[in-house]
């Protein structure tokens, strides 16, 4: 008795279901304003994400294929104390984030250089273009990735409105139907999910692709006051030989 009763029940949900049907358009035309208003918006949220997530990975492969090339060019020029030379390397790799921290440091030191004597407030007017090239450099690395994170921390949120006005639409289906069988809930619930299931497509891409930049922007972080250290150490040593020579 219990199996024929469990059996009549699944045989009368699928019909139901095969009575609502689940296409994209039609369920489109029954979603209410505030629903399609969700959806947009998330739509716009997952364009503009998408949209950082190529401009950054492509600015951080060159910033890493560039900078790979351009730190053994610009340690053999200084190598050879080559200042001239190496500005003119820097110069050629300009999408590498190191080259456009160390072209600051070697230009400020290049404009004392001709000086009978290299002082050590001008080896801290090279290291403070130094900090100031990295602030700058850092920025645009960073540029977009607060965007990321706000969609990946909110998109769930707004997906969440869509579902509660997919529930309202659900209970309104009732209230208007005077029936509580799937086809009387199904466009509600239909809304309520969809946006769920949107909301959640565009943050959790978001939120892993912000993480993956973070941590590059801290090794290029870690990269770019290393390569600032090792050139102000560079400025030392040319102003110990310079004295030495004297």
């Amino acid at each position: 008795m219990l199996g024929a009763k469990l059996n009549l029940a699944a045989m009368w949900l699928l019909q139901e279901a095969a009575a609502v049907g689940w296409d994209p358009l039609a369920l489109w035309r029954q979603m209410g304003w505030p629903a399609r208003l969700v959806v947009i918006s998330l739509f716009i949220m997952s364009a503009w994400s998408i949209g950082v997530m190529i401009d950054r990975w492509l600015a951080f492969s060159a910033a890493r294929n560039q900078s790979r090339t351009f730190a053994p060019l610009v340690a053999g020029a200084l190598r050879d104390g080559k200042i001239e030379e190496a500005i003119h390397v820097a110069e050629r790799h300009k999408k590498s984030h190191l080259a456009k921290v160390i072209t600051a440091g070697l230009q400020e030191f290049q404009a004392h250089q001709a000086s009978a004597e290299l002082s050590g407030e001008e080896i801290e007017a090279s290291k403070r273009a130094l900090d100031r090239a990295e602030a700058i450099v850092h920025a645009e690395l960073k540029r977009g990735l607060s965007g990321l994170a706000t969609i990946g921390a909110t998109a769930p949120f707004v997906g969440l409105f869509g579902t509660v006005v997919g529930i309202i639409n659900a209970f309104k289906g009732i209230s208007s139907e005077k029936s509580t069988g799937l086809a009387a809930v199904a466009g509600g619930i239909s809304e309520a999910l969809v946006a769920t299931a949107i909301g959640l497509f565009v943050a959790i891409p978001a939120v892993w692709l912000f993480n993956y930049f973070t941590s590059k922007m801290e090794a290029f972080d870690v990269e770019m006051d290393n390569s600032s250290s090792e050139l102000v150490d560079y400025f030392i040593k040319r102003r110990t030989a310079n004295a030495v020579k004297r």
